[in-house]
C-alpha cells in the first residue's frame, strides 16, 4: 500500500526506530518545571520526520493524559491576525472538551482583547517591536475592559489551577515566508510564559535562524531565547535509508503486472550514482515511491525499468534538469556513425547535453552518471567512448531511453509511428512460433499500419529459431499482397518488406538440409502460386533473387513441380492471383524444353486479370521538388512476352470489351494508350 507524502501516526509505522527517542522526549519535556511554561524544539532539515517524531510522542502525552492542540501557522499571515487566531482557535480547540471548557472560555475572553487591534504601528526591528509592545500595547488595553493585565491574570490563574498541562503543536515554521516566521516566533515569547502550557515548535534550524538574523545579532541567539530545550533528530543512516527506498520501491510495484524490462546489471549503477544521491529523507522516499507507481502503470511496461526509476528521480528532484530533456533528445540519443571525435558533431548537440549539466549546480555529478548510464550515445560529450548506429537495435528492443524513441515515449506518453509498428512487431514476435495466434494478430493490424510492423520484424532476426520458421513463413506470404498503400521514391513496396522477414527466418536455419526441409512443410500450406513461386525463388538460384539456401538440384525439382501446378491451375485459381503477371512469365520463361508449353486461356476474366496484374505506377520527382508525380502505367512489354506477341494480346483485349465485365473500363482505356503507341517512361 502506497503512503504517500504523509507523517506515521503509529508506532508500527515507525521504519526508523524513533519511537523510543519520541516517548523519553514527551517525558523529559512532562518533567519540566511548568509554572512559566515551557518552549521545546524539533529541529531538523526539510523531510527529516519532525511531524512523525512528534506524532510519536503525542502516544505518550496522551496516555499521561496531557491534552494536545495543534495550531497552523500556515492559515494565517502578518502579526495581527497571527496573534489573534492563536487565541480564538486554541480557545475553540478546548472548549470542546469537556475538562477545560472553562480554561477555553477564559482564553477566548482573553482573545477579545486582540480583536480588531492589529499589529500596533511600530518601528524599529521586530526584537524592539516584542520589547516594545506590552508597554505600548498596554496604555491602549487598558482601556478595554479591565485591561490586558486583568485578564492575563485570570488566565494564568486558571491554567495553574490545572493538574495536567496543555500541549499546543506548531509544525512546519520553516515552510512559512522570512516574515511570517518572525511572527510567529512574536506570538511565541508574546505567549510563552502561561503557565502549564508547553509549546513544542517544529522547524529547521538553519532556515529560521537565517529568518530570524539582524544586522549584529544572529537568530540563534533569539533561538536561545526563547526554547528551553530542543532536540536536534539524528540524520537517517545511509543503509537505513538504502533499505527504505528499497522497500518503498518494492513496495509500489508489487501490484503491477507489467514493470517493463528489468536489467539486473544495469540497475545497481543506476541506484547508487542517480536515485540514491536525490532521495535524502524518508519524505524523499514516500514521495518517490508515489509517483513511481503512477508512472510504471501509465508506461505500461514499455520503458526498461531501472531507465524509468532513474528518470522520475530526476524529473521530481532536479526539476530544472528533466525541463530541459526534452530539448536535448538529440544530443542525448543521436549515434556517432563514422565520426571519429565528437568535433564531428554539430556544436548545438554537445550544448545539450553540457547545458543538462550545467543547470544541475551541486547536483552535476548525478546528472552525469545519468548520461553515462542512460544515454551511452551522449557519454562522447563528456569524454565518454563512442556508439555508433549499430547499437541502436539493442537499445529499442530493450527498451532503452537511450533509443530517441523511447525517450520521446517517456516524455511525452506517446508513441510515435515507429515506435507502435516496433511494438507492434514485439507483440507479433511473441505469437510467432504459433501459426495460428502469429495469423490472428497480424489480421487484427489496422491495414494501414501491417507492413511497418511487419518491417519491424527484422529487429527480432537475431532471435530466429527453428521453431520460428514453418509458422512464420506460413503465415507472412498468405498475407500477400499486403494492402497497398503511398508511397515514397524510396520505399519498399508490401512484397519486398514481407520477403526480407522471411528470408531472415529461413537463414536462421543456417543448413541447406534444414532449409529444404522446411520449404517442403510450407509449400503445400501457401494459399497461392506467387507466394510459393516467391518462396522458391528465394531458395534458388535465380539471378538476383535467390538465396542458394538448398542444392541446385532441389532448387529445380521445386520450379518444375511449380511449373506444373500452374498449368494444371483453374481459370478462377488463376484470376485470384495477385501476382498473375509475374506467375505466368516466370513459367513461360523458365518452362524446360521438356515440359508441356503454357498455354494461356482465351476467357476474358483471365485477361482482365492479367491487365491488373500489370498495372503498376511510374513514380517520378524532380530535382529541387519534393512532390512525387505518379502516372498510371501497363508492363506492356511483359504482356506482350506472355501472350506471344501484340497481334494475340490486342485480340484478346478486343474480347475483353466485348464481354462488357464489371471493372474492365480503367484497364481497357489505359491499354488502348499503349495499343496507339504509347509507353511509358520512368521505374516503378
Amino acid at each position: 500500500m502506497l503512503t504517500g507524502d504523509n507523517p506515521i501516526k503509529i508506532p508500527q509505522d515507525d521504519v526508523l526506530g524513533r519511537n523510543a527517542n519520541a516517548q523519553n522526549f514527551a517525558r523529559h519535556v512532562l518533567a519540566f518545571d511548568l509554572t512559566e511554561g515551557v518552549v521545546v524544539g524539533v529541529l531538523g532539515p526539510w523531510g527529516s520526520g519532525k511531524t512523525s517524531f512528534i506524532n510519536l510522542a503525542r502516544n505518550e502525552f496522551e496516555q499521561a493524559g496531557v491534552s494536545i492542540f495543534d495550531f497552523n501557522p500556515w492559515m494565517f499571515s502578518g502579526a495581527a491576525q497571527l496573534v489573534e487566531s492563536f487565541f480564538v482557535e486554541l480557545a475553540a480547540q478546548l472548549k470542546i472538551r469537556r475538562d477545560l471548557a472553562e480554561i477555553g472560555k477564559d482564553f477566548e475572553a482573553y482573545s477579545e482583547i486582540f480583536s480588531g487591534l492589529g499589529w500596533l504601528p511600530v518601528v524599529g526591528t521586530w526584537s524592539e517591536r516584542i520589547r516594545g509592545v506590552t508597554k505600548i500595547g498596554g496604555k491602549f488595553l487598558q482601556r478595554r475592559k479591565g485591561g490586558i493585565g486583568g485578564r492575563r491574570r485570570k488566565l494564568e490563574k486558571a491554567l495553574s489551577s490545572l493538574d495536567r498541562p496543555i500541549v499546543v503543536v506548531l509544525d512546519d515554521i520553516d515552510r512559512l515566508e522570512t516574515s511570517e516566521i518572525r511572527d510567529v516566533f512574536k506570538l511565541v515569547r508574546l505567549t510563552a510564559n502561561f503557565p502549564n502550557i508547553i509549546y513544542i515548535v517544529a522547524f529547521d534550524r538553519d532556515r529560521v535562524e537565517k529568518a530570524l538574523d539582524e544586522q549584529g545579532l544572529p537568530g540563534r541567539y533569539y533561538l536561545e531565547k526563547i526554547l528551553q530545550e530542543a532536540i536536534d533528530l539524528p540524520v537517517v543512516p545511509s543503509h537505513v535509508l538504502h533499505q527504505q527506498i528499497t522497500s518503498a520501491l518494492n513496495n509500489a510495484l508489487d501490484d503491477i503486472e507489467n514493470t517493463g524490462p528489468f536489467d539486473k546489471q544495469v540497475w545497481p549503477d543506476v541506484f547508487v550514482e542517480i536515485i540514491r544521491p536525490l532521495v535524502q529523507n524518508m519524505r524523499n522516499v514516500r514521495r518517490y515511491a508515489a509517483t513511481i507507481h503512477g508512472a510504471v502503470i501509465s508506461l505500461e511496461g514499455k520503458i526498461a525499468l531501472a531507465d524509468l526509476l532513474a528518470l522520475e528521480a530526476i524529473r521530481m528532484f532536479l526539476p530544472d534538469v528533466f525541463k530541459l530533456l526534452h530539448g536535448a533528445i538529440e544530443g542525448l540519443t543521436a549515434d556517432s556513425d563514422s565520426a571519429s571525435d565528437s568535433h564531428s558533431d554539430p556544436d548545438y548537440l554537445k550544448a545539450q547535453v553540457n547545458g543538462l549539466i550545467k543547470v544541475a549546480g551541486d547536483h552535476s555529478r548525478v546528472v552525469e552518471s545519468m548520461i553515462k548510464r542512460l544515454f551511452p550515445a551522449g557519454r562522447r560529450y563528456i569524454g565518454g567512448s563512442f556508439y555508433d548506429s549499430s547499437f541502436k537495435k539493442e537499445w529499442f528492443r530493450e527498451r532503452r531511453v537511450a533509443h530517441e524513441d523511447i525517450l520521446q515515449l517517456y516524455l511525452e506518453r506517446i508513441a510515435n509511428e515507429n515506435l507502435q509498428a516496433v511494438m507492434g512487431a514485439e507483440a507479433a514476435w511473441q505469437r510467432i512460433a504459433n501459426r495460428d495466434t502469429f495469423d490472428e494478430y497480424l489480421r487484427s493490424i489496422d491495414s494501414s499500419k501491417l507492413q511497418d510492423v511487419i518491417a519491424s520484424l527484422e529487429m527480432f532476426g537475431e532471435q530466429f529459431t527453428a521453431e520460428h520458421v514453418v509458422p512464420g513463413t506460413i503465415v507472412l506470404l498468405n498475407l500477400l499482397p499486403l494492402p497497398e498503400r503511398q508511397r515514397g521514391m524510396f520505399d519498399l513496396t508490401p512484397r519486398v518488406t514481407v520477403l526480407r522477414v522471411v528470408s531472415r527466418l529461413l537463414k536462421s536455419l543456417n543448413d541447406p538440409t534444414s532449409i529444404e526441409k522446411a520449404v517442403r512443410q510450407i509449400l503445400p500450406e501457401l494459399e497461392s502460386l506467387s507466394s510459393k513461386l516467391a518462396l522458391i525463388g528465394m531458395v534458388g538460384y535465380q539471378k538476383g533473387v535467390g538465396d542458394k539456401l538448398v542444392s541446385k538440384k532441389i532448387a529445380l525439382e521445386f520450379e518444375k513441380a511449380w511449373r506444373e501446378e500452374v498449368r494444371s491451375a483453374s481459370v478462377d485459381d488463376l484470376a485470384d492471383e495477385h501476382e498473375l503477371l509475374w506467375v505466368f512469365l516466370y513459367t513461360k520463361q523458365t518452362t524446360d524444353p521438356s515440359e508441356s508449353p503454357l498455354k494461356i486461356d482465351n476467357s476474358s476474366k483471365l485477361t482482365l486479370a492479367l491487365l491488373r496484374a500489370a498495372r503498376g505506377e511510374t513514380l517520378s520527382q524532380a530535382v529541387g521538388n519534393r512532390t512525387v508525380q505518379r502516372a498510371p502505367r501497363l508492363a506492356w512489354n511483359e504482356l506482350i512476352e506472355i501472350y506471344g506477341d501484340e497481334a494475340k494480346l490486342k485480340e484478346r483485349i478486343e474480347s475483353l470489351k466485348v464481354a462488357k465485365l464489371d471493372g474492365a473500363d480503367e484497364f481497357l482505356k489505359l491499354a488502348d494508350k499503349y495499343l496507339d503507341g504509347y509507353r511509358h517512361v520512368g521505374s516503378q
